[in-house]
């Protein structure tokens, strides 16, 4: 990321309605000004998830639930939000395996309450499986 990423998300999304509407839908833009060379093409290759493995070994996150948000984000989980915290956080999950950013923030709320409110280890064995080629296909990165 840019140091002057909020400036710059700001900016973009006053300047295009296009991405600005894209940004309402997702809190995704498949072109993102915040982003430098290296960190989009780490962001395509989900290397830059890596470091989560630590938070992982801290037992801060698993390897498998609903991805983390920032606080501005627990509005859109409405009555859900309370099931999302919760859940500990994932390195992956159902929105990662069933479209990432090519679905919509609505649509990914609805997976993450899908997953808390149905969690099974098979769940998340099937989940682990799948990750594997969406990431190595870059499948819905930006």
């Amino acid at each position: 990321m840019t140091l002057d990423a909020n400036e710059r998300l700001a900016e973009y999304l006053a300047a295009d309605e296009q991405f600005a509407a894209e940004w309402a839908t997702r809190r995704k833009l498949k072109v993102d000004p915040r982003l430098t060379k290296i960190g989009a093409a780490l962001r395509r290759s989900s290397i830059d998830e890596l470091p989560q493995l630590i938070n992982i070994l801290r037992g801060e996150m698993s390897l498998v639930g609903p991805r983390p948000i920032v606080a501005d984000e627990i509005a859109y989980y409405g009555a859900s939000a309370e099931l999302y915290l919760r859940a500990r956080p994932g390195l992956t999950g159902a929105w990662q395996v069933g479209g990432r950013s090519d679905t919509s923030y609505e649509v990914r709320v609805q997976m993450d309450r899908n997953y808390c409110l149905n969690w099974s280890m098979l769940e998340d064995l099937s989940i682990i499986v799948k990750t594997i080629p969406v990431v190595l296909c870059c499948r819905g990165s930006c």
